[in-house]
């Protein structure tokens, strides 16, 4: 057992409500990506009672943080991120969004929240470890995937890291629990905007019109067959089209429309393969209705791939503290996406799911929230997991 481990649960409930408290203000002040202004301001307060390096943005909102720890040696570096997502909040609690059509509904506001409580109870043990440990806190996960960016700006230079954690809010599985799988672990995802182009018309002559419409009705089909007939069923692919805007009256057959969604896929080679059979789609589609088209593709998230080494770590954590924490093993890799993915695409390292409890509501759902419950264990799990890397 950890010397320090009674000591380090002490420090946890000491600044819990703290915390909370914190994890309650993000929630009821969300920013969506690249605009955490408030958010960023908020934590660098906060991290500057500390005796530990803060440097500059790279980016503009982001927060990196060096703790140095007795004597040189290895660094692991812990990621977070904060912004929301543009969603209408549907909850009732006392925190609840106050910004309109802004909400934590992936909580990120409780992934800042366990990172900065990490900071507090690490930097009370700085005496006690060789090395360093690395706070990242990152703007812009959703959709615009800022840490591409911020790794290529080098982020993780300086020093380099040895392993590179990063825990995400998991409903399903218990409360506190954490959850991991060496190597795939979350797909790589695409984004495209196809604008359909074709000739308007009156609704009840649609022989005369380019029926944009119909057209987008039959490319989504289209774009639904390729996971099953254009890839193995052995290669995971979901193609989603997550919105259609076209058309503004019910006798009107609108000129264009405008399409976009997602490509998820765990396997490179298929992921290369995918954008020329998406446009094959679409082109037979369109050449039927006789429709124009223009395809944007856009590639912002690689697949997620586990070091076992670093999920080892984690899983002897939280088997050596039962009853603390809880370990449960992800038995196949998930299809959604995360940029963490660029951390450690050249790096050791690996996320693991915290539990958000059996009954949560779903991610990117305007009922989430972040469980409070989870907080003191998603604590626990980093300063304990970072302890267990540096020696």
């Amino acid at each position: 057992m950890t010397p320090h481990y009674s000591y380090i649960e002490k420090e946890i409930k000491k600044i819990l409500p703290g915390i909370r408290k914190i994890r309650h203000h993000l929630h009821a002040h969300p920013e969506l990506s690249l605009k955490e202004f408030n958010t960023s301001e908020l934590i660098r307060a906060k991290l500057s009672t500390l005796d530990i390096k803060i440097y500059d943005p790279f980016l503009g909102t982001d927060i990196v943080a060096l703790l140095p720890g007795k004597t040189k040696g290895k660094n692991v570096t812990l990621r977070a991120d904060m912004d929301a997502l543009p969603l209408q909040e549907k909850n009732n609690q006392s925190h609840r969004s106050t910004v309109e059509n802004t909400m934590h509904a992936c909580g990120h506001d409780g992934h800042a929240a366990i990172l900065l409580g990490s900071a507090l109870i690490l930097e009370k043990l700085k005496n006690s470890f060789n090395g360093s440990v690395r706070f990242v806190f990152q703007p812009g996960e959703e959709i615009v995937a800022a840490g591409k960016d911020l790794v290529r700006k080098g982020v993780l230079k300086k020093p380099e890291p040895d392993a590179v954690l990063a825990l995400h809010s998991w409903p399903g599985i218990p409360t506190g629990a954490i959850c991991s799988r060496p190597g795939p672990f979350m797909a790589a995802a695409d984004i495209f905007r196809l604008t359909i182009k074709g000739k308007g018309g009156h609704g009840s002559t649609p022989h005369e019109s380019i029926d944009t419409i119909l057209t987008a009705g039959r490319v989504i089909n289209g774009l639904c067959l390729l996971s099953s007939r254009k890839t193995r069923a052995q290669d995971p692919v979901v193609i989603s089209t997550c919105s259609i805007h076209g058309g503004s009256n019910a006798n009107v057959i609108p000129g264009e429309v405008i399409l976009t969604g997602s490509v998820r896929y765990l396997s490179h080679e298929v992921g290369q393969r995918l954008p020329e059979l998406i446009e094959d789609a679409v082109k037979a589609e369109c050449s039927y209705t006789g429709a124009d088209y223009d395809l944007e593709y856009e590639r912002p998230y690689i697949a997620t791939i586990n070091d076992s080494q670093v999920v080892n770590a984690g899983k002897e954590v939280t088997e050596h503290y039962p009853g603390n924490l809880e370990w449960r093993e992800l038995s196949e890799p998930v299809m959604g996406s995360e940029d963490f993915s660029y951390y450690i695409n050249k790096n050791p390292g690996a996320m693991f799911f915290l539990g958000m409890g059996e009954d949560c509501p779903p991610l990117h759902s305007s009922t989430f929230d972040f469980n409070d419950e989870a907080l003191h264990r998603g604590i626990l799990f980093f300063v304990l997991t970072t302890l267990r890397l540096l020696s």
